[in-house]
C-alpha cells in the first residue's frame, strides 16, 4: 500500500520561504510522476509542480521561477522548495504519485491523473 507524507507546512509573511518534503513508502520503483498540488477552500485542487522520473520538471505560471520541484529517488523523497512567498499561496498542498509505463515522458498537472496522495500540509502566508 502506497503512502505519502507530507511536512514542511507552516505560517510565514510574503516574502519568506518554506521547503515542503513529501516520503514515500510502499511501492517500488518503476518510472513514476510526481507532483506537487494546492488546495484553498471552495475551489478545486490545482497542479503546482510535477516531476517525472528522468527529472523532467514542469510548473504552473503562478509559481514559476519561484518554486522548485526536486526528488530523491533513493530516499523515495519529493521536494518543493518555495520562495518569494505570496499571500495568494497560501493553501493546502498535497504530494501526489502515479506509476507510468515505460514509455511515458513528462507528466500532466491533472489532478484525476495522480493515484495515490498525501493528507497535506497547511501553508498560509500573510502581508
Amino acid at each position: 500500500q502506497v503512502q505519502l507524507v507530507e511536512s514542511g507546512g507552516g505560517s510565514v509573511q510574503a516574502g519568506e520561504s518554506l521547503r515542503l518534503s513529501c516520503v514515500g513508502s510502499g511501492y517500488r520503483y518503476r518510472r513514476k510522476c510526481m507532483g506537487w498540488f494546492r488546495q484553498v477552500p471552495g475551489k478545486e485542487r490545482e497542479g503546482v509542480a510535477t516531476i517525472d522520473s528522468d527529472g523532467r520538471t514542469s510548473y504552473a505560471d503562478s509559481v514559476k521561477g519561484r518554486f522548485t520541484i526536486s526528488q530523491d529517488n533513493a530516499k523515495s523523497s519529493l521536494y518543493l522548495q518555495m520562495n518569494s512567498l505570496k499571500p495568494e499561496d497560501t493553501a493546502m498542498y498535497y504530494c501526489a504519485l502515479v506509476m507510468v509505463m515505460s514509455w511515458v515522458r513528462g507528466c500532466r498537472d491533472d489532478a484525476e491523473w495522480y493515484k495515490d496522495w498525501g493528507q497535506g500540509t497547511q501553508v498560509t502566508v500573510s502581508s
